[in-house]
Order: structure tokens, then C-alpha cells, then sequence
């Protein structure tokens, strides 16, 4: 799933190619993206036809698209969404979901997306931020992020650091690709519990989740296929930069110790046993298997 730095690629791009044009048609091709706009897709087109898109927003991995009416198109890309910008007469893509096309021609803003978890909805009212997402934290790359706010709360939580990294109600747009790089650079194992660790620790991991993002998005986000794509159709190649994340088995870029994968939810682990020591179990306390 596209992680921060991936959703803020897509939404410079939108920020550079779709801004104050009059919207001309919007053209629903298949139902679902839209799905989370109850009054159904025709009604979904029709709020937004006649009206210009007036800034690129993000937080966390949402973007929305305020419009001069005050209102908002909100978006989320799922697992494969993707925001192209396509010449008019370009080929449709074969997982085409919505089509945007702007008075005067020019080139068209469309919404692809191959498996469907993604979607589009209108926001009445949601230029500054749209109701859906109020609950939804700011991301370490917001100049309003409150460092001191988040390091108290991970403090007084016995949860993993790990799984609180990926808790958006604490800090947004930390996926489980950048959760384990930025584990592996502040050297903590996953498991260490919240209420265990020093200030320091939970600053040197937001410094690092901070120092990888920005790192990632330099070079466009990280591609492992052809499902992340910015808004010109390329893919990312931070991919090539990742110190653990998807390395099992090869060498720690730090000691040499082999990279480790583990089980985490529905998804995996990556770690360096040595770098990143597992924490100390209590008596009584069941082995994790890690």
C-alpha cells in the first residue's frame, strides 16, 4: 500500500497539473471507487462538474482536492490506486475507474485502480479537512506535528513500537515499509513496548521515520511493482535504499548479521537480531516466537 512518501509524489503532482482548470465531465466507469459517496456515482459527478480544484491536500495517506465552493474531493489509493495525468486522446488504461476531463482540452486526470480498495468521494464542506479524516493524526513531515505531544503518548502505552507506529490516531502516514526502516536506523526491535522505552527512544525512531521519508521521497517513493506509479505514469526506486524492509536473509548494512523476517499481523517483520535485540521476556511471560 502506497505509504507517505508515495501519496506526497501523487499529490505535488496534482498540486503541478490539475489546479484551476473548470471541471468539464467526470465520467464514473465503474462504481465501487466511488462507493463511500452514498448518494451514488451520478451525484458524485454532477458536484463536481462546473467547478475547479484549488489546492492538493494530504494527511497521512489521504489527499483531498478542495474546491472554490468550499467543498472537497477526497481520495485514498488503497493497495493499486493510482492519479494519472493522460493527454486527452491517450489510450484508457485497463483499470480505468473515473475520468476527469477539464474545459479547454488538456490533459485529462485519471483515476486507475486495479484492486479496488482505493476510492474517490465528494466532501461537502471539507476544503480544510474533510470530516472523514478528523480523527486521522498529522504525519511526522507536518510542520505542526507536535514531537513532544506524540513521544508522551507512545510513553504511556504497553503496545509494541512497532504496532503504535502504524496507529493513525497517533502519527499518520508510517507505513510497514518505512515502520521497520526507521526501527532498523534507530536500532529498536519492534516488540519493545511503548511505556519501556526513554524519551530518547521514541525520539531517535520519529527522527528516523522523519530522515527515511524525506529520504524516500527524493526518489519518488518506493516501487516494488508496477501499482505504484506517481501521476506520469513512473515508478519510485527508493526500493533500491531499503536497509531491511523485504531484505531477509541478506547482510545487515551495519554488522553483517543476516536480516530476519518475522510474522506481524497480516504482513511481516523485518529485522536485524543483533542491531535491533529482541526485548527481554518476563517470567511467565509466553515466548513471542521472535
Amino acid at each position: 500500500m502506497p505509504e507517505l512518501p508515495e501519496v506526497e509524489v501523487v499529490r505535488r503532482g496534482l498540486e503541478a497539473h490539475v489546479l484551476d482548470r473548470e471541471i468539464a465531465t467526470v465520467q464514473v466507469l465503474h462504481p465501487r471507487p466511488v462507493r463511500r459517496h452514498l448518494a451514488g456515482p451520478e451525484d458524485f459527478a454532477a458536484r463536481l462538474v462546473g467547478h475547479r480544484f484549488t489546492a492538493a491536500r494530504r494527511r497521512g495517506k489521504y489527499l483531498w482536492l478542495p474546491t472554490e465552493s468550499h467543498d472537497a474531493m477526497l481520495a485514498h489509493l488503497g493497495m493499486s490506486g493510482q492519479m494519472l495525468v493522460q493527454p486527452a486522446g491517450a489510450p484508457d488504461e485497463r483499470h480505468l475507474r473515473v475520468r476527469f476531463g477539464f474545459t479547454g482540452g488538456g490533459p485529462e486526470l485519471r483515476f486507475v485502480d486495479q484492486r479496488m480498495f482505493g476510492g474517490l468521494s465528494f466532501a461537502e464542506g471539507g476544503a480544510e479537512l474533510p470530516h472523514e479524516i478528523v480523527h486521522i493524526a498529522r504525519d511526522p513531515l507536518d510542520p505542526a506535528f507536535d514531537d513532544d505531544d506524540f513521544v508522551r503518548r507512545v510513553r504511556r502505552r504497553t503496545s509494541g513500537i512497532k504496532r503504535l507506529l502504524l496507529d493513525q490516531q497517533l502519527v499518520s502516514g508510517v507505513g510497514n515499509i518505512y515502520a521497520d526502516e526507521a526501527l532498523w536506523r534507530a536500532r529498536l526491535h519492534g516488540e519493545r513496548r511503548g511505556d519501556r522505552l526513554r524519551r530518547a527512544d521514541v525520539q531517535a525512531v520519529l527522527d528516523a521515520a522523519r530522515e527515511v521519508m524525506t529520504l524516500a521521497l527524493g526518489q519518488g517513493g518506493t516501487s516494488f511493482d508496477a501499482l505504484y506509479v506517481n501521476v506520469n505514469g513512473q515508478s519510485g526506486y527508493f526500493d533500491r535504499s531499503l536497509h531491511a524492509y523485504g531484505q531477509e536473509g541478506r547482510p545487515c548494512d551495519r554488522c553483517g548479521t543476516p536480516i530476519r523476517r518475522v510474522a506481524f499481523t497480516n504482513r511481516s517483520s523485518f529485522y536485524c537480531p543483533v542491531c535491533q535485540p529482541a526485548p527481554r521476556r518476563r517470567a511467565g511471560r509466553p515466548p513471542s516466537g521472535n
